[in-house]
Order: C-alpha cells, then sequence, then structure tokens
C-alpha cells in the first residue's frame, strides 16, 4: 500500500511540474550499430534497439520511415554510419536490483538519418532486468503519461540538446566497456564482503576458543632449586685429619714422625 501511494505521488508531481513548464526532457544517442532493421513493409521498417548496460536497461521497438521513403536509404544508412537514434526522457532514476542506478522515465524516441529525422509509429518501451520492477514500471508510466504535457520534443524547442546528445552516441564500446567497469566494481563489492566474513569468522573462532591457564610449577621442583642454590658444606679434608692424628700428644716424638713419614 505504501509503495502505491509513493507511485500516485511522484505521478502527480511529474504532471504539476509538466503544468508549470519546469519538467525538462534529456536526451541520450546510440549509434546505428545499436539498431536493428527489418526490411520494410509498406514503407515503414520494423526496428529495435537494445541497451543493457547502466544507467541503461531497456528495449524499444517500433516502426520507421526514411525521410524521403526510400525503403533502402536506412537499412544502406546503418553500414554508412548515417544512422543514429536519440532516447528522451524525464531524468527520474531508481536503483536496479544490482544497486546501479538506472534512467527509467523514457517517453520517445527518434531515429535520425544524418541530420534528418525520420517518421516512426506504434513505439513502445520494454525495461529489462536489473531495472524492472514495479517502482521503475510506475515511473515509466508517469513518463508516457506525462510525455502529452511536454508536447512534441522534435519539433525544434530541443534542437540545441539533441545535437550536443548526437555528437556524443553511445556505441557498442562504450557499452563494453561500461559492463566491464560494472562487474569489477560487483567482483570488488564481493571480494570485500568475503573478506570482510572470513574477518568476522577467525573473530568468532578466536572469542569461542577456550582459555588453557598455565600450570603452576610444583613446589618440589620450586624446593630443589633452592637447594641448588644453597652452597654446599666442604668436607674437611684427608690431610688435616691424618695430621691432627700424629698430633696426639700421648705420641713420642719419634712415633709423631713415624705417623707422619707413614702419612
Amino acid at each position: 500500500m505504501k509503495k502505491i501511494l509513493m507511485m500516485f505521488l511522484l505521478a502527480f508531481a511529474v504532471i504539476g511540474y509538466a503544468q508549470e513548464g519546469s519538467l525538462k526532457p534529456k536526451f541520450q544517442a546510440f549509434t546505428g550499430a545499436l539498431v536493428k532493421l527489418k526490411p520494410a513493409q509498406n514503407g515503414y521498417h520494423k526496428f529495435s534497439l537494445k541497451v543493457e548496460a547502466a544507467p541503461w536497461a531497456f528495449q524499444a521497438i517500433g516502426e520507421v520511415r526514411a525521410p524521403n521513403g526510400d525503403p533502402d536509404l536506412l537499412i544502406n544508412g546503418l553500414f554508412d554510419g548515417d544512422v543514429y537514434a536519440v532516447l528522451a526522457y524525464i531524468d527520474q532514476p531508481t536503483s536496479g536490483s544490482d544497486g546501479q542506478e538506472y534512467n527509467v522515465g523514457l517517453f520517445d524516441m527518434m531515429l535520425y538519418f544524418d541530420e534528418d529525422a525520420t517518421s516512426i509509429r506504434n513505439l513502445k518501451f520494454k525495461l529489462l532486468p536489473p531495472a524492472n520492477d514495479d517502482w521503475a514500471q510506475g515511473i515509466l508510466s508517469d513518463a508516457l503519461s506525462s510525455s502529452t504535457l511536454i508536447g512534441n520534443v522534435w519539433g525544434g524547442k530541443y534542437d540545441g540538446a539533441i545535437t550536443k546528445a548526437s555528437a556524443n552516441p553511445m556505441d557498442k564500446q562504450k557499452l563494453k566497456s561500461m559492463k566491464k567497469q560494472h562487474t569489477s566494481a560487483e567482483e570488488t563489492m564481493s571480494d570485500d564482503n568475503d573478506r570482510r566474513s572470513r574477518m568476522k569468522s577467525k573473530s568468532k573462532a578466536a572469542d569461542d576458543e577456550p582459555v588453557v591457564k598455565k600450570k603452576k610449577k610444583k613446589k618440589k621442583v620450586v624446593e630443589e632449586e633452592e637447594e641448588e642454590v644453597k652452597p654446599k658444606k666442604k668436607k674437611k679434608k684427608k690431610k688435616a685429619v691424618e695430621e691432627d692424628e700424629c698430633d696426639d700428644p700421648n705420641l713420642t716424638i719419634k712415633e709423631k714422625r713415624r705417623c707422619r713419614m707413614k702419612h
């Protein structure tokens, strides 16, 4: 219910801006190499333009007639690089499921041959993943509704902005580079998340690991160390004992001499 309410508020805001004349469209050009054309039937070619690189995720389909009605002009112009597409959109970006922002306020498109505008009918826009949820679809619907209030953007009022956009069209190489940068950013984010996850796991494991207390030394070992520190008593020398025996006062001088000579 909250999402529906927000969509209504957005719709009223878009219509209000358009009525005040402050809502200005923006333009993005794409090279003809991104456009697919089928052979003309009754003067009109069925065409499609598919772009899948942030900030774009859409497909435009419709029918186009060459400026002079020549059924071969546009097909030859694709090979010669004379055909390009210009997308008109309201700047209402939304976040895709990949976290990137996408412009989904699309409401009109024109194919040009050189500087001449073609005639387009039955134009339809289809939003593509990852920017095609209900919120994005609501913005697209509001933009298509407000286009009637904006009026014809190809009638000369916005020629300056259209010329500026067509001077730097999006081509296959640029889209490939944008996809590569997007993929690298996603891989970096994934690596960072994995690294944080590993660090958290290690920290948790360290917290869960039981603390092992060091055992105290046994008293016996301490006592042995104390005994090693204490100086050992010196034993009486054998010679001193023997000399004491020879000095016995009961012995005669000859007996004392013999005692010493004996020892």
